[in-house]
């Protein structure tokens, strides 16, 4: 064991594997994690807490690589997404675990107008802007600071968006940090500032498959969400702008629900999207962290319980995933074998007036809270 100094603080270094995870104390480790193409070294950094979770990030992206919880045995596996080196996200396009921005989600025709003028995106997803473009925060080096809190193990990432970068005003700075809290919680909180008036929407990308093998469909995982209505799509999986009931469709998962259960009915909107891949609009919206999601994985026990402030979040089933993505120790990431719960505002908020708004304006301060939580039941 050895001493490594992150800013004033001594932490200490220790390796962490799937396999063996025993309860301890909290800890943080910094390893190197490949190189990018400008020659700069992206880091990972491994955060365990004193309950045994662990969880792995890296500066590139300010991405989620892996999240490691226990079954109701007490069979500790990784629940998440991703690659084995940086060079992984570098090349990738599924967002795996990323930091998504500056807008999370799509902006209709790659273009929004504020304050009288006409902002034009580069267009990443057919008629779309996705997820910030063609760059985008999940492409970038972060800034990061690893420490010790009360609360647990944390790495602060920071980023400037120079004024421009992908079409969008302002020069942004932003700050992610992570902490994994001591009771088995991975809190996601976001701040940003501008010195132009411009649109933000952030959000984590991490992929959750809760049995624990990447190989195996989330078809038969349970998900509630607590929204009693959505924004429907058109054929360019853009909101129309209208809000729509989920009671009597398949978007109905106010009580947990089989997420296959109704996946394959001859729905349009499940047609256009190829599976889930809506906006909620979550009950209770008052700007304050409050429940929004479940997903629950009846043979492992497992469950993931997501807290945020955020009005919508995005369920998506992982239907574009085909195979050619190779991840974690050479396996295949197969169609629908994870999901995305993705907090944040409206799709293509910029272009409907009579969504919450994703205007941040110099001397205001963008702010948003996440926790994915995770526990077992028993039976």
């Amino acid at each position: 064991m050895k001493s490594l100094l992150f800013g004033l603080l001594t932490f200490t270094l220790s390796i962490v594997t799937t396999s063996a995870n025993p309860k301890g104390k909290d800890e943080i480790a910094k390893s190197p994690f490949g190189k990018l193409p400008d020659g700069k070294t992206a880091h990972l950094y491994t955060l365990k807490n004193a309950s045994g979770m662990t969880v792995k990030l890296t500066d590139y992206g300010a991405t989620t690589v892996s999240i490691i919880v226990p079954d109701r045995d007490g069979h500790y596996a990784d629940v998440a997404f991703g690659y084995d080196s940086a060079s992984g996200y570098v090349n990738g396009k599924s967002y795996f675990g990323a930091t998504v921005g500056r807008y999370a989600n799509r902006i209709g025709g790659g273009e929004f107008r504020l304050d009288g003028r006409v902002y034009h995106l580069p267009l990443n997803d057919g008629p779309n802007t996705l997820h910030g473009g063609t760059i985008g925060f999940n492409k970038v080096l972060w800034k990061a600071t690893a420490a010790e809190t009360a609360e647990g193990p944390s790495v602060t990432f920071t980023y400037v968006s120079p004024d421009g970068e992908d079409g969008f005003p302002g020069t942004v700075k932003a700050t992610v940090v992570y902490t994994l809290l001591n009771d088995n919680g991975l809190r996601i909180t976001y701040r940003a500032t501008t010195d132009k008036p411009t649109v933000l929407n952030l959000t984590n990308h991490t992929y959750f498959n809760l049995s624990g093998n990447p190989g195996k469909t989330i078809l038969g995982e349970d998900l509630m969400l607590d929204a009693d209505n959505y924004t429907p799509v058109d054929k360019n999986l853009i909101p129309t702008g209208k809000i729509a009931p989920v009671v009597n469709t398949p978007m109905d998962f106010r009580r947990l629900t089989k997420i296959g259960a109704r996946i394959g009915e001859d729905n349009g909107q499940l047609r256009y999207c190829r599976g889930y891949d809506l906006n909620w609009v979550l009950n209770g919206f008052t700007g304050k962290v409050r429940k929004a999601a479940e997903v629950y994985d009846p043979e492992s026990g497992r469950v993931l319980d997501v807290y945020t402030d955020q009005p919508g979040i995005q369920f998506y089933t992982g239907n574009f995933l085909d195979g050619t993505e190779i991840g974690k120790g050479g396996v295949h990431y197969n169609h629908r074998t994870a999901l995305t719960l993705e907090a944040q505002l409206y799709p293509d908020s910029p272009n409907k007036p009579q969504f919450p708004s994703s205007v941040l304006r110099p001397g205001q301060t963008y702010r948003q809270e996440t926790i994915y939580k995770f526990r077992v039941k028993k039976n």
